[in-house]
């Protein structure tokens, strides 16, 4: 495996285990609507495309677009505050991350998650580690689009053929294939490993050991 110069990291199942909490915050906004509320297992088959596709996946077919709102908007004043109650890292993230700063390479992540959630969590698990982070924001189109990746690659001021995409999903294998980069797909986080192999990974890892043994 080459030395890449920029690792781009994905969030929510491949450097954080986030998923309690967007459960929990999930069915606080479904609760206070009247909403049939939602299992772990299916709030981790409906997350990696943003909080609005969530949001629409969780709720009943045909809620209309109000309800979708008004879902979005008590999700979001939950989850503002409690986005890191049941958070964390995946072990050996934190020492990768420090491992690699301490080689001179450059770190990103570039998430579907709200901007807000993704600048907060990264200050506070990962704090001075990451060069860059771009959650979802207004006019940028989400992932699998490539815009976010080939931004942070714009400001990185490294060649593609230098950088590597990890990820946990379809969204992340598609977003790679987009940007013309690299992916690395880890098996520990929403999706499992089959799937990812149907969905084109060529390249999986089982445990941040192995990550870091391909990375170092």
């Amino acid at each position: 495996m080459k030395q890449y110069a920029l690792i781009i990291f994905d969030l929510d199942g491949t450097i954080l285990d986030t998923l309690e909490d967007l459960m929990i915050s999930l069915n606080v906004a479904l609760q206070k609507n009247k909403l049939p509320e939602r299992s772990l297992e299916e709030v981790r088959s409906f997350v990696g495309n943003g909080i609005g596709m969530l949001i629409r996946r969780a709720v009943p077919s045909d809620a209309d677009d109000e309800t979708i709102r008004q879902v979005h908007a008590d999700f979001t004043d939950h989850y503002k505050i409690h986005s890191a109650d049941h958070t964390r890292p995946y072990d050996g993230i934190p020492a990768l991350m420090k491992e690699l700063h301490e080689k001179g390479r450059q770190t990103a992540v570039v998430s579907n998650k709200a901007d807000y959630a993704v600048q907060d969590l990264c200050a506070l698990y990962f704090p001075g580690l990451i060069d860059i982070a771009v959650g979802e924001k207004e006019g940028v189109r989400r992932k699998p689009e490539p815009d976010s990746v080939n931004e942070v690659i714009r400001l990185s001021g490294i060649p593609k053929e230098s950088v590597v995409y990890i990820g946990d999903s379809e969204v992340d294998i598609e977003t790679a294939e987009n940007a013309g980069i690299d992916a690395i797909i880890v098996e520990w986080g929403f999706r499992d490993r089959e799937y990812l192999i149907e969905q084109g990974a060529s390249v999986l890892v089982k445990t941040p050991a192995e990550l870091s043994a391909l990375l170092l």
